[in-house]
């Protein structure tokens, strides 16, 4: 195992533009579980992104408090976020001096990950067939809960419009969910997939 700092890797040249020495070996050790909990490639996305957000604030010479970073991330890159805070978390970083396009730039998705610790740094994870399996599970059940969402919302609508249902402008909100019949816990769908245990069996 090992960094071939390959220049077409964005990962690497990510990390080598904000000097964040050390983070693909801790990428490595969070993929495997070596001395870290093990981490999905969606986590470890997150979490380079808010090392990438974090040297960037550092830079501007922004002050931040625990957990800020991370909170900062959610308001920009979030899905339950509001445009609203959105853009209030982005007129903020502005106005302290982060390039803010550039630092979106430079955040890398889990594909991304997957890439950079397999063909830049060798790392073979035993389990990965089941790991991108459980990221195609991810993104078949997101498709199929928004074609859910659209689908109710434009029924709903249309009996709406047509004066068959009495009711106010509407949101849809489609959520999965999972119980364990061992244990009892519920849980979202995608959570449980990419948790790939129930905490039940986890604390066996």
């Amino acid at each position: 195992m090992g960094d071939s700092g390959a220049p077409n890797s964005k990962v690497e040249r990510v990390i080598r533009s904000y000097g964040l020495t050390g983070l693909g070996e801790e990428l490595e050790r969070r993929w495997l579980g070596d001395g870290y909990e093990q981490q999905s490639l969606r986590s470890l996305a997150d979490y380079f992104n808010e090392r990438v957000l974090e040297s960037a604030l550092g830079e501007a010479n922004v002050v931040t408090l625990q957990g800020e970073v991370e909170n900062t991330y959610d308001l920009l890159t979030g899905e339950e976020v509001t445009e609203g805070a959105r853009t209030q978390a982005r007129n903020r970083l502005e106005r302290e001096g982060v390039d803010v396009e550039s630092v979106l730039d430079d955040f890398v998705s889990h594909y991304a990950v997957h890439t950079y610790l397999r063909e830049h740094r060798g790392v073979e994870y035993p389990s990965a067939d089941d790991d991108d399996q459980r990221e195609k599970s991810v993104e078949t059940v997101r498709r199929l809960t928004s074609r859910l969402t659209a689908v109710t919302r434009r029924n709903v609508e249309n009996l709406r419009s047509t004066e068959r249902l009495d009711i106010g402008p509407v949101d849809v909100i489609t959520e999965v969910q999972v119980v364990c019949e061992e244990c009892g816990r519920q849980y979202d769908a995608i959570e449980l997939v990419e948790r790939g245990a129930c905490r039940c069996h986890e604390e066996s």
